[in-house]
């Protein structure tokens, strides 16, 4: 799993996941993207997942990027604990996705194929997606 080597502080607040992504919201590598166009958190293991998903579709054929690094810890206690005590332990790590934000790329492979591994791996993610392909 995708997780930081290192981190300036172990557990983070929560935080607000508002606005539109600028950054990171246009082809940078590839022919073909994945854009997410609504927002959340995408965990690791979602990630991977549709990694995993796109890289079996392509058979071999292209390359892919992942654009965005899971960096924010979530805390978590365990079921059953009474309150108070503190804040829970580091659970898993996500990143958090605002619309416009191009979540994977692919280059060198035929559009269909591209397409197919995509909506395969759009039902791995936690937000609604579509593919974008580069203009020219």
């Amino acid at each position: 799993m995708l997780q930081p080597k290192r981190s300036k502080y172990r557990k983070t607040f929560r935080g607000k996941r508002r606005g539109i992504s600028t950054r990171g919201a246009t082809l940078a590598f590839g022919e073909f993207g994945l854009k997410a166009t609504t927002r959340g958190w995408v965990s690791a293991g979602q990630l991977e997942a549709a990694r995993k998903t796109i890289t079996h579709g392509l058979k071999k054929g292209g390359r892919i990027w992942l654009r965005v690094f899971p960096d924010k810890p979530i805390t978590a206690r365990a079921a059953g604990h009474r309150m108070g005590g503190g804040k829970g332990e580091v659970s898993k790590y996500v990143v958090v996705i605002t619309p416009g934000k191009i979540i994977f790329e692919v280059a060198g492979a035929q559009e269909e194929i591209v397409t197919r591994a995509f909506e395969k791996a759009a039902v791995r993610l936690p937000v609604r997606t579509r593919m974008i392909k580069k203009e020219g």
